[in-house]
């Protein structure tokens, strides 16, 4: 019997709870603000604090217990070196759950978990637009001859060059039922 074992089950056996809730805390730690239903975050939630109380102290035993939840090195790191002292003025509270409303196929109720000191994001830098090329208006067939440029100072050249520009054979965009229309065309000329 489960008499005075009160915690919030998650409906999921030992394992799979255990694993939710690590999960959770490594997307909170990684994310620093994750979308999830309201008992998730509940349930998570004390995890996550007694993992920022141990990396205000950066001791090689606390280090060694975060890694016991997280199971990544760069994710114990990251909650030492950079998490844990943003939290060194405060005893506590280090998450939050902002209410977003209910979902709309099963009525959960959606929350932000949160860390209460978020490190502002670095500023992306805008990528490069690309280069436009030049829209052809259509297939031209014209001689075009390059002329001596002024750089030439009008010195006679004994060859010249011609080139042609070819015309382009492009078909037209298939349709989806376009090869489909052709197999169930009538014959007319067989008969």
């Amino acid at each position: 019997m489960r008499h005075k074992k009160a915690r919030l089950q998650l409906n999921r056996f030992t394992s799979w709870h255990d694993a939710t809730i690590a999960s959770l805390v490594r997307n909170l730690l990684i994310y620093q603000s994750i979308n999830t239903t309201l008992h998730r975050a509940k349930a998570a939630q004390p995890l996550a604090e007694k993992l920022i109380s141990k990396a205000k102290d950066d001791s090689i035993a606390s280090r060694r217990l975060a890694y016991k939840v997280l199971g990544d090195h760069k994710l114990v790191s990251v909650l030492f070196k950079d998490i844990g002292p943003r939290f060194t003025k405060r005893q506590g509270g280090y998450t939050r759950i902002v209410n977003l409303g209910n979902r709309r196929g099963d009525d959960a109720s959606m929350v932000i978990w949160e860390l209460t000191e978020i490190k502002a994001k670095e500023a992306r830098k805008p990528k490069k637009a690309k280069e436009e090329k030049p829209e052809d208006q259509g297939p031209e067939t014209e001689l075009t001859k390059e002329t001596p440029t002024q750089e030439t100072h009008g010195k006679p050249e004994a060859h010249e060059e011609v080139k042609e520009k070819h015309p382009v054979d492009q078909k037209p965009p298939k349709k989806f039922l376009g090869g489909i229309k052709n197999i169930f065309k009538k014959e007319r000329d067989s008969l």
